[in-house]
């Protein structure tokens, strides 16, 4: 494979299901990821979405907590969406297509799944 990113980072929020009328769902969470310029710098945050379709969603959602520390593996796909407002304005942004993914690190004290 030609395409494959890894990311270590926290959950920034708990993993949402989209379904579809053909039986397919979506499970979409985000990543938060420091980055580290040098020792005496603040660390800056990058944030990546994350798609989990089918099969490895349901696992995603049996498993994967806000504030949890995962390192996720997949596919970068380049997602272009047009502003609602303003047709001629449209935004491409990058979306790891899950792959694979472990958990890492301790368990986050506030555990509790966001309903």
């Amino acid at each position: 494979m030609n395409n494959q990113l890894t990311v270590v980072g926290h959950v920034g929020q708990a993993p949402k299901v989209i379904s579809f009328p053909s039986g397919k769902s979506l499970v979409k969470f985000s990543v938060a990821v420091k980055e580290y310029a040098s020792a005496n710098e603040e660390p800056t945050t990058q944030w990546f979405d994350v798609d989990a379709w089918s099969g490895i969603g349901e696992r995603v959602l049996k498993t994967i907590t806000r504030g949890r520390e995962v390192l996720v593996t997949g596919r970068c796909i380049l997602e272009t969406y047009t502003s609602k407002e303003d047709s001629n304005h449209t935004v491409t942004k990058p979306v790891i297509r899950l792959l694979s993914f472990h958990l890492v690190g301790k368990k986050p004290q506030d555990s509790n799944r966001e309903s």
